[in-house]
Order: structure tokens, then C-alpha cells, then sequence
């Protein structure tokens, strides 16, 4: 069944205060106005942190919180803030999660530079610390996530991705962060090699589950969410429009593709390529998709014992596919 987030939320309400008074104050550097400043801006703009909250689920199922997790759940956030602050700049955002982006206010240089402090705190956290374990981890996920990226934007000018390319490149892009705060966390907890790469998989799969999800809301599948057809603006070949020109005709394929690389910024075809992919049945195919590979990761989940942590571990697991936003 699974816990509700509200529930998931208390469950580890302790871990998650304590996380969150380390991490604030890992965020401060010594001297210096301006990255405080922005540091400050960045923890007034947080979401609802669900790394964290993984990594403290998973250590707990696996053996128990230590010093160690909370140093895991810290250097996995500060990875994660500096990604996205130069996710914004190479986007062009100037939002985030409705607040300002730090680009936006800052400019595109401060930005930058910005993330490369947290991700210097991360490292030299891990350093400190002899986390060389946990650091190996994440190191390996931030490579990931780069070649993801590369990936994508290489496969946008042919538009000639695959169905396993396309996997391929949210496995690096998105699923590979949170996979690796699944590890950390039953690696802090000093859980087995084997364990380790369960709880691997597992947050690999449900980060595959949350991009597909992110994919539907393009197309306006629950009417909420991000703004209708943004990945057909960026010429970002999602599942569902994978799926459609895979089965449709040559002439359609061809049409589809026009739109897609010359006239994207045209709200009129960008609405019908909207349309093309909805009664191709490609959101049905990816929402399949979707649930096939959440159900992959549950099963990895009955290798452990029955406890409130895995039934909230449940619940998250839950609530990536039925998410509002």
C-alpha cells in the first residue's frame, strides 16, 4: 500500500531537521556578501528535497542513519543545487520553482561560478571526512548526468533518436542522481556490496518512472504540471513522440519531424504535434511503460524486510506516478 507523503514526511521529520541545519550551514563560505547572498536566495527556493529524504529512508531500512548518512544526504544536495544552477544558465531559465533563478538576478557568470563552490563544499565534505565511498558514488552520477545531457543535445539537431537512446539518456540525465542516493544511502548505513546495487537499481528505476511522468505532463496528460509542448519547443525527443513517429507513416514521420526542427516556436504546429502523438496512443504507451518499470522497482523492494521504512519507500514509489506536478 505505502505511505502518504505527509506520513513519509514524519516518518523522518528528525533526519530530515538535522539534514537540514548541516546543510544550511555548509552552504556559508567565509567572508564574502555576495555568496551568501545567493546561498541564502537558493535555501529560501528549495522543493520538497526528496534526495534527502531517499537517502534517510534507504539507510534506515538498511541498517540505520549514521554520521556518515547525513554527510551522504548533505554531499548528494550540494551535487545536485550546483547541477541545477548550471542546468539554468545552459537552459536560459530564469525561473525556478517560481522564485528568480540565480542567473536571472546574478547573471550567467556568478551562477556558474556559484556551483562551482557547492560542488567544491561537496567534494572537500566527502575529503574531510574519508567518505570516499559515497563520494565515488555521486562522482559517478554527476559524470553521468554531463554525457546525458551531451547526449541529448546531439540527438536533437538529426532528431534521429531510438527508443533505447532515448532511455539511454534519461538513465544518465535524470535516473542516475537519484540512483546514486539510494546507494548512499545503504552504503552509509554499511549495508553489502549486494544491497548497495539493489538499492541502485531501485533508484534508477524510479527515476526512469518520474522522467516518463515529466514526459506525459508535456502533453497535458493531467492538465497541470509544466506548460503544454516545452520539450517540442526544445526539440527534445520524449517517449511518447518516439513511440508516435515509430509507428506512423512515412509521410507523417516526415511531416512530424518538420515541425518538430523547423517550426517549433509556431504554437499552431507545436499544437499539432501534440495532437499527432495523442492518437498515435503514445501517452498510453509511455504510462505502461511507466508503471511496467515501477513495478520493477517494487519488486526489488520484497528482497527486504517489512518494515514503516519500506512501506514509505512504497509510498514514494507511488507517488512519482501519480504526482500532480
Amino acid at each position: 500500500m505505502g505511505l502518504s507523503l505527509k506520513e513519509i514526511q514524519t516518518l523522518i521529520k528528525e533526519e530530515m531537521k538535522e539534514f537540514e541545519t548541516r546543510f544550511q550551514e555548509s552552504l556559508k563560505a567565509k567572508g564574502g556578501r555576495l555568496i551568501n547572498s545567493i546561498t541564502a536566495h537558493i535555501v529560501k527556493r528549495k522543493g520538497k528535497q526528496m534526495r534527502p529524504m531517499y537517502v534517510f529512508l534507504i539507510a534506515n531500512l538498511c541498517g540505520g542513519v549514521k554520521q556518515e548518512t547525513y554527510r551522504g544526504a548533505q554531499l548528494v544536495e550540494l551535487l545536485h543545487t550546483a547541477t541545477l544552477l548550471h542546468d539554468d544558465v545552459v537552459d536560459e531559465a530564469n525561473y525556478r520553482r517560481g522564485f528568480f533563478s540565480v542567473n536571472a538576478l546574478w547573471k550567467n557568470k556568478t551562477a556558474i561560478l556559484v556551483g562551482d563552490f557547492l560542488l567544491s563544499k561537496g567534494l572537500l565534505l566527502s575529503i574531510d571526512n574519508d567518505d570516499f565511498n559515497l563520494l565515488k558514488i555521486v562522482s559517478n552520477a554527476v559524470r553521468e548526468m554531463s554525457e546525458g545531457e551531451l547526449l541529448q543535445i546531439e540527438k536533437a539537431r538529426k532528431l534521429d533518436i531510438t527508443e533505447d537512446i532515448y532511455f539511454e539518456v534519461i538513465r544518465q540525465k535524470t535516473a542516475s542522481l537519484l540512483a546514486s542516493c539510494c546507494a548512499v544511502g545503504a552504503a552509509s548505513s554499511g549495508a553489502s556490496a549486494e544491497d548497495i546495487e539493489k538499492m541502485r537499481l531501485f533508484g534508477e528505476k524510479v527515476g526512469l518512472a518520474f522522467q516518463m511522468k515529466d514526459d506525459l505532463f508535456d502533453y497535458g496528460m493531467d492538465e497541470v504540471g509544466k506548460p503544454l509542448g516545452i520539450d517540442i519547443k526544445e526539440r527534445k525527443m520524449t517517449l511518447p513522440l518516439i513511440y508516435a513517429l515509430n509507428n506512423a507513416s512515412w509521410m507523417d514521420k516526415k511531416r512530424i519531424k518538420f515541425l518538430v526542427k523547423y517550426q517549433n516556436e509556431n504554437p499552431e504546429k507545436v499544437e499539432e504535434v501534440i495532437e499527432f502523438v495523442k492518437k498515435s496512443g503514445g501517452l498510453e504507451y509511455t504510462s505502461e511503460y511507466m508503471h511496467k518499470i515501477c513495478n520493477e522497482a517494487l519488486s526489488i523492494l520484497d528482497d527486504f524486510g517489512d518494515s514503516t521504512y519500506k512501506d514509505a519507500l512504497i509510498g514514494l514509489v507511488n507517488y512519482t506516478i501519480q504526482r500532480k506536478k
